[in-house]
């Protein structure tokens, strides 16, 4: 954790009565940003001591619950009361944890005057939200009205958020019965972007992990085939992310290409999608590779188009080098290709980034993925996180909200991140036809995921909406160390299919 924010004083947090912490540390986020919550439940001995605290309690009354929220923040000290009919945060969970919502978002607004977009929403996956309604056949205005009243959403992210999901709606209807997305992690990366997160290991340090890694992935892929077989699965997307798999050797791609094909019936594939990622990994014996192995989606991912800002984020490679690596993979044949681009970066302006959008335009890519940057406590960039709070990051996303439709791009997919810039969202944008599957059924979550590596995680979906987790190690050490440990829990699997397939077998005899 970065040195300046553990010598900064805490935010305290006092927990009275209840234990709901999750919504209540979003909403706080929201509004306070880049700063370290301490908890206490029950106890306000600190509170008379502090100058910048929230206090939530809830307390039972002998016919009504009465809610109080207090913030003291910028020398500043608001308090509001809220009685409603009784009610209990275990058995009305989502209802006591609206209300302290409101709360102090009605607040924290007051003392900060920050406008928060999503308003309440605090979850990562808005569009959930709009598909259940869509089935019911509600009208737009019906949704948008159920949805501001709900959750306080700003119009602007309302008409983003329907449009994503009118698109996402029929593609997921044609997701066929008992399918499953492989997603196969290689964790190595040429250097570590200053925003990164993600467990990645650079090349030059993993050289000597990296052929017993590829050797037991290849290992645990079969494995999955023998599973995916013998319970009858249709493999419907593929999808290789890490790190950026094109940084391991055309050689080492291939193998474990040519171990998804032949462990894997993939007659009914719908998807595959490898992240070629950074321009300084790719090569055309790469993309070859990629081609003749059956791969028809890649990315291919600038970030920026601005050679400085490239710099400031740790990347050894240039604008001119984005453009030759797009243009080789379309002259091999791929007619599938997104690029991504991060909004916020630093050193990047509003007109940078407009710059960015017009050259990747362009390009003309079949996708394009806005992110906006979110300061995570494992990347490099936490360390300097409150420099980026002024980054005029809203005008980013707004251009690209604005100027991706215009040239042919709809919103397909969408999520949204803790601690993300000016409390924005990610948006994956395509041409008709050209929307990932295996993105938005992550995001979906009615399809089961088998990951294979190291970080990779597997998510099974029961058809009542259980879903079960089941990590892979984190390192690559540790996925090498302890493979054996690692594939006896692959019998978790057919414990929750058996239960799948018994359920649905008793369904039918009804």
């Amino acid at each position: 954790m970065n040195e300046n924010i553990k010598k900064e004083k805490p935010f305290l947090v006092f927990l009275i009565g209840h234990g709901l912490k999750y919504e209540t540390e979003c909403i706080l986020k929201a509004f306070v940003p880049v700063v370290r919550f301490q908890f206490y439940y029950d106890d306000l001995t600190l509170l008379s001591s502090s100058s910048r605290y929230a206090a939530v309690q809830i307390r039972q009354g002998r016919e009504h619950t009465y809610f109080y929220c207090a913030v003291s923040l910028y020398g500043k000290r608001l308090r509001l009361v809220h009685k409603s009919k009784r009610m209990y945060p275990d058995a009305d969970k989502k209802s006591c944890e609206t209300i302290i919502s409101k709360l102090l978002f009605k607040i924290l607004h007051e003392i900060t005057g920050i406008d928060v977009p999503w308003g309440i929403l605090t979850g990562i996956r808005p569009v959930k939200k709009v598909l259940p309604m869509l089935e019911k056949g509600m009208s737009r205005e019906d949704i948008f009205e159920n949805l501001r009243e709900e959750y306080w959403i700003s119009d602007d992210k309302l008409i983003l958020v329907y449009d994503t999901a009118v698109v996402q709606q029929p593609l997921l209807i044609d997701t066929p019965k008992h399918s499953i997305g492989l997603y196969v992690s290689i964790p190595f990366c040429p250097s570590r972007c200053s925003y990164c997160s993600f467990v990645s290991h650079s090349v030059e340090q993993a050289k000597k992990l990296m052929p017993e890694y590829i050797k037991l992935l290849c290992r645990e892929l079969e494995i999955w085939g023998d599973i995916v077989r013998k319970l009858g699965l249709i493999v419907d997307t593929v999808y290789f992310g890490g790190g950026t798999p094109t940084s391991v050797s055309a050689e080492h791609l291939e193998s474990i290409l040519k171990t998804v094909n032949s462990n894997f019936d993939l007659s009914h594939l719908r998807e595959y999608c490898v992240e070629a990622g950074r321009p300084d990994t790719i090569t055309e014996e790469k993309l070859i590779v990629l081609k003749e192995n059956g791969v028809n989606r890649i990315s291919i991912n600038p970030q920026t188009m601005s050679d400085e800002v490239l710099c400031n984020i740790g990347r050894c490679h240039t604008s001119k080098e984005i453009v030759e690596a797009y243009k080789m993979a379309r002259s091999i044949g791929f007619d599938n290709i997104n690029m991504d681009l991060i909004a916020g970066l630093p050193g990047d302006t509003p007109k940078g980034f407009h710059n960015t959008l017009d050259q990747v335009i362009a390009l003309d890519p079949d996708s394009i993925t806005v992110h906006t940057l979110t300061l995570k406590r494992a990347a490099n960039m936490f360390s300097d996180g409150k420099s980026q709070l002024a980054n005029p990051v809203r005008e980013m996303v707004q251009d690209s909200i604005i100027m991706l439709p215009k040239n042919g791009y709809r919103p397909y997919y969408m999520y949204r991140q803790k601690n993300t810039l000016d409390n924005q969202e990610n948006v994956g944008y395509a041409k008709p036809g050209k929307e990932s599957y295996y993105n938005m059924l992550i995001m979906d979550e009615t399809q089961s995921i088998f990951g294979a590596g190291c970080a990779a995680s597997t998510k099974l979906v029961e058809p009542n909406g259980m879903i079960t987790r089941v990590c892979n190690y984190k390192f690559p050490y540790e996925y090498i160390a302890k493979f054996k440990q690692l594939m006896e829990k692959k019998n978790q699997v057919f414990e929750i299919y058996n239960r799948i397939f018994e359920e649905e077998s008793t369904n039918a005899k009804k």
